[in-house]
């Protein structure tokens, strides 16, 4: 079960909504035959009825079809609140062209907002590059969840702009902006200077230590970010933060480089599996039904 879309292919005006909304159908009808069976496709406008309770709220149709029992349910009823966590940072802007790591982050944000409305558990967003750029409401409402796409479709949009990161200083403020036992779903390349590195740790610390949940997607382009592979010519590299630019050839500084990469990578893998923060490898030519998948187990966790 693999969903494919081409993220460099998407030009600027492509539909978020209706993407959003195709992956978690296409990840739905890929779990289960019936929209009614397991946990993980309890959605829409029903639950599974608990006996002792009243039978006023029913849906007898669903009933007829499944021979269970499940009750509607409402705009207030909300199990959940969710906070998705989006880096806008210039990085995150990498591989030109085609801006495939923001592009695949704003898609995966959206399905995962999609499917919290449609448990009707509240979800809110936060969008970051060296402070916090963007926070919305959260709620569980359908007016809500389409203004929320409507964002991410202007984010989509959205040319690049020189933004640096600055992942420490904003997820302490994070921390302290939202209500204690929430889940907080990152999705960032988590790249920060490396004097830095003890900073991130303690902001995902203080995360932990405020009783939320983490959820943290480690947004990459494996082939060449973590791999370095490219083509053995002469090469320009401009960091997109800076505008700094290098000129070499890849094969002079691959190992170094692979060894620097592999390092930072193990070392933030550590420190989250210490915090019992979820850390996921999101290659972003991995497709999205690992961070659908991902998502629903934590959720299901959560109870």
């Amino acid at each position: 079960m693999k969903l494919d879309i081409d993220i460099n292919k998407l030009k600027e005006y492509a539909n978020v909504e209706l993407l959003a909304k195709q992956l978690v159908e296409g990840f739905i009808t890929g779990l289960h035959k019936s929209p009614y069976h397991g946990f993980s496709v309890e959605f829409a406008e029903h639950r599974l009825y608990n006996y002792g309770e009243s039978t006023r709220h029913i849906d007898w149709k669903v009933f007829a079809k499944t021979d269970r029992l499940y009750t509607k349910r409402y705009e207030e009823e909300t199990n959940l609140r969710c906070y998705i966590v989006l880096d806008t940072s210039s990085s995150m802007y990498y591989p030109k062209p085609g801006h495939g790591k923001i592009k695949f982050s704003i898609l995966a944000g959206a399905a995962i907002s999609f499917l919290l409305q449609k448990q009707r558990d509240a979800v809110g967003l936060f969008t970051f590059s060296d402070q916090i750029d963007f926070q919305s409401d959260t709620k569980s409402t359908s007016t809500h969840i389409h203004n929320l796409l409507n964002k991410y479709q202007q984010l989509f949009e959205k040319p690049p702009v020189k933004q640096k990161t600055n992942v420490s200083q904003v997820l302490h403020e994070v921390a302290e902006k939202i209500p204690k036992r929430s889940l907080v779903i990152i999705f960032s390349d988590m790249l920060q200077q490396e004097a830095d590195q003890e900073e991130v740790f303690s902001a995902l610390n203080h995360l932990k230590h405020n009783k939320h949940e983490v959820l943290l997607f480690h947004v990459n382009d494996k082939e060449t970010e973590l791999d370095f592979e490219f083509e053995d010519r002469p090469h320009r590299f401009e960091d997109l933060e800076t505008g700094q630019v290098v000129k070499l050839t890849p094969t002079e500084i691959k190992k170094m480089y692979k060894q620097h990469m592999d390092e930072a990578f193990r070392n933030l893998f550590l420190k989250c599996s210490q915090l019992k923060i979820d850390f996921v490898d999101a290659d972003i030519k991995g497709g999205f039904d690992k961070i659908l998948s991902t998502y629903l187990t934590k959720r299901a966790k959560m109870g």
